[in-house]
């Protein structure tokens, strides 16, 4: 199976701003279809977010990044 595509979608501006952002994050996850993923780019990282998406299947990676934030990769096989 090749590799997920990803788009990316960077929470930084709105946390900025004081919005959760999660119904978001939950709208672009449920949306995923087979072959896609998201990256999550957030300036901390998001362990309650990885937790419940494991919980639901899906896979994750992580990196910290240059700039201090992290970027968190989700896909389901």
């Amino acid at each position: 199976m090749p590799a997920p595509t990803f788009k990316t979608f960077d929470v930084r501006p709105r946390l900025a701003r004081g919005e959760e952002p999660f119904s978001l994050i939950r709208a672009r996850v449920d949306a995923l279809t087979p072959g896609h993923g998201v990256t999550i780019v957030a300036p901390f990282l998001p362990a309650p977010l990885i937790e419940l998406l494991k919980s639901e299947g899906f896979q994750s990676t992580l990196e910290r990044r240059a700039d201090g934030a992290w970027a968190v990769n989700f896909w389901r096989d």
